[in-house]
């Protein structure tokens, strides 16, 4: 007797839906997950191999969302489609991550903050600059990507971080920068940048909280370090 593939691989699917409904996700394997959301981008093929070669690929599964979009295409059957839908769902758990950590004053949800940061910034390819606006009573104001630069060097200018911080009324800033090369600790170039803008804001009196370095495995926090008082 002939088994029709089609109709076992819808079965495969029904069940892997069912599973996650009924019992959640955590009863499902890495690879199983994103097996679900291989299917919503390609409907009509059996996409385990697909989702357990990605992940072999890039690591874990969170390389898998994190790879570049670029990245994930040079992979055989990923196509603009379905290196979105990845994309789509880093985006996702990214803003909602923003959201934990705006939705309190800075000071009393700083896990939340860094953990933001590190998803928003740990698995870049390149070093980028982000700047955290607070208010009187450390709420944000606004987070602000300022600057990309290469694999080991962001440039940052004294003036501009003043210039914006005036602007949007801040009363204190948290700077973020990633280092691709996963090593956290501050260049002597950090230190210096650090001093120059913490000096130029106190001109004005607006407080540095924080310099805060990610990276995929850690972070590094200026203020915690002795760095600023």
């Amino acid at each position: 007797m002939e088994v029709n593939s089609t109709s076992v691989n819808h079965g495969h699917r029904e069940r892997l839906r069912e599973k996650l409904l009924s019992a959640g996700g955590e009863t499902l394997a890495d690879y199983e997950l994103l097996e679900l959301l291989l299917m919503t981008a390609i409907p009509r093929k059996d996409v385990k191999p697909l989702a357990k070669t990605l992940i072999a690929k890039f690591g874990d599964i969170a390389g898998v969302f994190t790879a570049s979009p670029q990245e994930l295409m040079e992979t055989e059957g990923v196509k603009e489609t379905t290196a979105a839908a990845i994309k789509t769902v880093q985006q996702c758990a990214i803003r909602m991550l923003k959201v934990k950590a705006s939705s309190a004053p800075i000071i009393d949800s700083w896990e939340k903050i860094i953990d933001y940061c590190r998803a928003a910034m740990g698995n870049n390819k390149e070093e980028s600059l982000r700047i955290i606006f607070l208010d009187s009573k450390n709420r944000m104001i606004a987070d602000e990507q300022q600057n990309k630069g290469t694999i080991n060097h962001t440039p940052l200018y004294p003036r501009e971080v003043l210039k914006r911080s005036l602007e949007l009324r801040a009363a204190s800033i948290i700077l973020i920068h990633n280092h691709p090369s996963g090593d956290v600790n501050p260049s002597k170039e950090d230190i210096a940048m650090t001093s120059q803008i913490k000096q130029a804001l106190l001109a004005v009196n607006i407080i540095l909280h924080d310099h805060i370095i990610v990276s995929q495995s850690g972070y590094f926090s200026f203020r915690n370090s002795g760095f600023i008082c």
